[in-house]
């Protein structure tokens, strides 16, 4: 039974269309990723979610202020998507967001959970070359 089972899905997908490629940018020349932001990742020293510490309460605080971004509908894609990095509660944010107002949004929800003086703020806004804030 199972054999037949796995013959009919296999005959079901040999008939379907070849996955077709993601539609282009209408600007061909810059394809739509985030390849250069991400060029800041690779800077030395520089704070990556991978360095968040698995500490009990970083994960919380972490979680807390991630749920507060992304229930925030007013927010772009970009900021439902920063990095928020938590180490023995001291929060650094990055990426980029689509204006000052979300960076200081994320700002304000950090401030919230992680406390005042405890979050720095290293959020770009799309299109600036590398503009940051520390809130401290």
């Amino acid at each position: 039974m199972q054999f037949l089972l796995a013959l009919a899905i296999g005959s079901t997908l040999s008939i379907l269309p070849a996955q077709q490629s993601a539609p282009q940018s209408p600007d061909s020349s810059h394809p739509p990723d985030n390849t250069r932001v991400n060029r800041a990742d690779r800077q030395a020293g520089a704070p990556t979610a991978d360095q968040a510490k698995n500490d009990r309460s970083d994960r919380e605080l972490m979680q807390k202020i991630r749920k507060d971004v992304v229930s925030d509908k007013s927010l772009s894609t970009y900021a439902h998507n920063v990095k928020i990095i938590a180490d023995h509660g001291k929060v650094t944010l990055r990426g980029p967001v689509r204006s000052e107002d979300e960076r200081k949004s994320i700002e304000a929800k950090a401030v919230a959970a992680a406390g005042d003086g405890n979050v720095t703020n290293q959020l770009t806004i799309k299109g600036d070359s590398g503009a940051s804030n520390t809130h401290q």
